[in-house]
Order: structure tokens, then sequence, then C-alpha cells
């Protein structure tokens, strides 16, 4: 691999422009050398605190040893045979331990992909498959991948489906409850109702798909009351319900998965789970999971792909799992949002544009709004926060509907030491833009 002397973020930055499309978007123009846990070290030997995680991908951190450890064992014996070809054992273990950790009390059976995009849309095709209906309802603000389908489900045009359609049919899509922005339990329900009489009948649709905890539409979760009426409703017309849990999944929650509160709170227990994100700890990995006679429905050939559910990626995934039982990082899940929460409350006592901090365990969110106005989402001191984290060495991301969110996703591996110096640069940007 040929590298160049004295590589500088603006050298590399130029080169990118140069080869790559204007559409791959970069959140931050900064090229990483090296990652640890959560600290990144750029091309300039300058460190970052990293508060976006590979947008939920590093639950347990950069490089978590236990993982590079797996990784290197699985490399040493076997990187590739395509599993519908010669199969590995690795990828059948992963299986049988996401089936007992998903919630429901029947049998499940899981198969893998690599990204969150192909696990929704397979989630999809075993929906049809099943029902022998053609129709998927989805949620403003929602979102689930890039891909034809993925882009169809996401309830956000810009900057995810402009220029790209039209889009495959038979999508349609309901409000989110957000109370914070109006809209009620009943209002959703209601424009899930008023797409019956208007848009589709219910006996052609085939699935619901929601996230538990809507990521890149602004970190709002799913209310329980609602959650239980969606099991009611999918139950009495024949329709499956989908978790879609790639960002949540994986303890991001403070759960392995965070449709285990619906379980524990109202005995609701989604049909089919997607997972991907954190699940491989950094390497590409997708998981379907769902009812056994559900995921049996589509025939044999019709499910699988050339490098899903790869052998290094099911090593790795299999040590993500080990490492959160051996480091108990559900329990510190729910210690790391309390910490960032208590901190975050402290800066807004402080300023009146944190409108709300919300998020359950580590999915931590605070939204913006001029002068504390809910009417008012404040994008631009959004932007302006996120561009002076960067300059005083946090990473952060930005989200929401209406661009007015900044999302923590922090490694839940991250020291207290860590997690609190990050508060404390947050707390100087808010300083510097107000």
């Amino acid at each position: 691999m040929q590298r160049e002397p004295n590589l500088t973020n603006a050298a590399l930055m130029a080169r990118r422009r140069a080869a790559l499309p204007a559409g791959l978007g970069q959140a931050h123009e900064v090229f990483v050398d090296r990652a640890e846990n959560a600290e990144v070290w750029d091309v300039e030997g300058r460190r970052l605190i990293d508060f976006a995680g590979g947008i939920a991908v590093l639950n347990t951190g950069h490089r978590h040893p236990a993982l590079v450890e797996a990784v290197k064992a699985q490399l040493d014996r076997v990187t590739h045979t395509c599993f519908q070809v010669l199969a590995y054992e690795p990828y059948v273990e992963l299986a049988e331990r996401l089936n007992t950790m998903a919630p429901g009390a029947f049998a499940k059976k899981s198969f893998f992909m690599t990204t969150g995009a192909e696990a929704v849309e397979n989630a999809v095709k075993v929906a049809r498959a099943y029902t022998k209906r053609s129709a998927v309802i989805a949620f403003g603000g929602g979102f689930h991948g890039r891909t034809m389908m993925g882009m169809a489900l996401t309830g956000k045009v810009v900057p995810y489906k402009v220029g790209f359609g039209p889009f495959p049919a038979e999508v349609y899509h309901a409000k989110f409850p957000c109370a914070l922005h109006g809209v009620s339990t009943a209002d959703s329900l209601a424009s899930i109702e008023a797409l019956f009489k208007y848009d589709v009948e219910p006996s052609r649709v085939a699935a619901i798909i929601l996230e538990p905890v809507q990521g890149e539409g602004g970190f709002y979760e799913a209310p329980i009351d609602f959650v239980k009426a969606l099991r009611e409703l999918c139950d009495r017309h024949g329709i499956l319900l989908i978790a879609d849990e790639v960002q949540t999944g994986a303890g991001r929650t403070g759960r392995w998965l965070a449709c285990e509160s619906w379980f524990e709170q109202a005995g609701v227990a989604p049909d089919i789970i997607t997972m991907a994100k954190s699940l491989g700890g950094g390497f590409p990995l997708s998981a379907i999971i769902g009812r056994a006679e559900v995921m049996d429905a589509p025939a044999p050939g019709g499910l699988g792909g050339t490098y899903s559910g790869n052998p290094l990626a099911c090593a790795a995934a299999l040590a993500v799992i080990e490492t959160f039982e051996k480091e108990s990082l559900l329990a510190r899940s729910q210690a790391v949002g309390e910490r960032l929460k208590a901190g975050l409350k402290q800066i807004a006592e402080r300023h009146s544009a944190i409108g709300d901090i919300r998020g359950p365990g580590a999915m931590i969110a605070i939204e913006l709004f001029t002068d504390g106005d809910l009417a008012r989402p404040d994008a631009d001191r959004t932007r302006r926060i996120v561009t002076e984290a960067l300059r005083r060495g946090l990473i952060l991301l930005s989200c929401g509907v209406y661009a007015n969110v900044i999302r923590i996703l922090v490694p839940l591996t991250a020291s207290d030491a860590v997690l609190d110096e990050g508060l404390a640069l947050l707390s100087d940007c808010f300083d510097a833009t107000a």
C-alpha cells in the first residue's frame, strides 16, 4: 500500500474530493490514523474524544482486545467460503445465541447479512413471503437505509431521497408519536387508520416497521401505550410487526435489544427484529431474527448473499456478546446514560436553547430551540456546536427531522474520566456559540 509521507487532513481531503463522488458525505474533514476505546488520533497526531461511535457501531469501543483476538484467531482458520456453499460453525453459534436473547415466548430463527439496509430489505422479504401480502407501513422520521427499499421506508426526504425516485411501491407512512412535537399516541394510531381508509386495506399490509427509538429521526422513543396498541392492531389484521434495531440493538439502550422493554412492560414482542451496527463491533454484519414459522416462509435459495455472515464478522459478534457478559456492559450502558444526562442537565441550566434531554440507556440526545421556544427548532446553533466541538477535540453528530438534535453514541466502554472530559468540552461549545 502506497502512503504519502507527512499526511495532513487537508491534503487527504483534496485527494478525496478528486477521487470520490460528492454524494458520499462526510461529517468532519478528518482522517483517522488510529483509535482506542473512545479516543481517536488523526493523521496529524491530534487526539479526539469519540462521542459518535461510528454512528452507534462501537458500543464495545474501538479495537476492543477481545474482538481483536477473536478476529485474529478466525483469520488464521478461514476468512470466506460463502455460507450457502460451505458452512462454518460461528455462523450457527451466533444464530443460536441471538435466538435465545430476543424477546418472545416462541421459537425463533436467525440469519445474517452484511449491512443494516440489507437486514431491513430481508425482513420485508420474509414478511411478504409469510403473509402473501405486499404493502408495508413505516413512520415519518424513521430511517431504514439507503437502498431503494430502505429509502422508500425512510420517512425523511432530505438528504436521503432527493433525486433517487421513483421508489418501490406499496410503502406508506404514518405519524410517529412524539409528544414534544405535538403528536400523541392517538394521533399516530389515527394516521394508520387513515391509511387503511384512504390508501391501502389492512388485508394487503404485510408488515409495520418501526424503530423502538428513532435514530436519525431524533432519538424519540416509541411510547409503550403506542407499542401495545400497535401489537393489537397487527394481530387484529394479520400484520407482522418488525422492530428495526439496527441502531438501538447490542446494548445501546441498556438492554441487549430495546424491544425487550416492550415485552417487560406490556408483553409485546416483535415478529421480526433487525440488527446491525454494534452487533459486529466494527465488522460488517447484520442479523434478522424472527418467529421460526415466519422465518421459514421463503423458499430455499431465497435468502442469503455472497459475503453475508462472514466468518470474521461472526467471530467478532460472538466476542461482542461475550464482552457484554464479562464486563456487564448493559449495566454500564445505564450508568453512562445517567452520567451523560446529569452533565447535560448542568449545561441546560445555563443554556435555555436545550429544550429536551432524552434517551434510554446510553442513547442520549439533546434538542435545541431558539430561545427555548419549542416552535423554533435551532438547526443553525446545532451545526455551530458540532463544528466547534470538533475544533476543541470532540466528535459529535447531529440528527433529527429539523436538524436540531445532537446525539451522543459514545462507546459504553469509555471511562468516566473520558465521559467527563467530553461533557466539559461540550459545555465549552455551548458557551462559545451563545
